[in-house]
């Protein structure tokens, strides 16, 4: 059984057995107050999810705000440490992408597209699937003026997404163990680093 962690827009969480097929889901739509429902979401996927032991957990990778973004992950982490199993970090477009392809019928080429905030979006471009039935990376994730995404993408077909499938983050998680892949690395994909700084030094003032 895989569970996957995803707080890259509102906050989501899955149980699949490893041929993917759904034994739990759980999630909120809300872009903030991650905090608030991971704890009660995990609960009820396991529950729903019955005694099933689970073997690996997909940690949902961003792009995302980093406060949003690090909650969805530490959780993935932690739980992974209590149980003792491997944690599989996933890119969080690679579940939108094969949502559009294998819910949605996209064909060809698409770009993947999320609000970023501050009138920017996140732009990852994707053409089919592969031979395990991951999505085909074609570019990676940009970050782009909302007011200049379609001149980026110079004519690609434009999903945009506002929630994210976390059955579809664990099937391409259980896909890409399935395969011996790794699709990212423990490093989350921050949209931008957080406003509120350490302080530096304080400047020396003279007598």
């Amino acid at each position: 059984m895989i569970l996957a962690v995803d707080t890259s827009l509102g906050t989501a969480v899955a149980v699949v057995d490893p041929d993917g097929s759904s034994r739990s889901e759980a999630a909120a739509v809300d872009p903030l107050g991650h905090a608030e429902v991971i704890g009660d979401l995990l609960v009820r996927a396991l529950d729903d999810a019955g005694s099933a032991h689970i073997s690996h957990v997909v940690a949902g990778m961003g792009p995302g705000p980093f406060t949003g973004l690090r909650i969805g992950i530490a959780a993935a982490r932690a739980f992974a440490l209590g149980r003792g199993i491997p944690v599989v970090p996933v890119p969080s477009h690679y579940a939108a992408a094969l949502t559009a392809i294998e819910s949605d019928g996209v064909e060809g080429s698409f770009a993947i597209v999320t609000d970023a905030r501050r009138r920017e979006v996140a732009i990852t471009v994707f053409d089919g699937t592969d031979a395990d039935g991951i999505p085909n990376l074609i570019t990676a994730t940009t970050l782009v003026p909302q007011a200049e995404a379609d001149a980026h993408l110079g004519g690609i077909r434009r999903v945009d997404v506002s929630t994210l499938s976390a059955l579809d983050l664990a099937r391409v998680g259980a896909r890409a163990v399935a395969a011996g892949r790794g699709l990212g690395d423990s490093e989350p994909l921050y949209l931008r680093q957080p406003d509120v700084r350490v302080p530096g030094v304080p400047k020396r003032v003279g007598s």
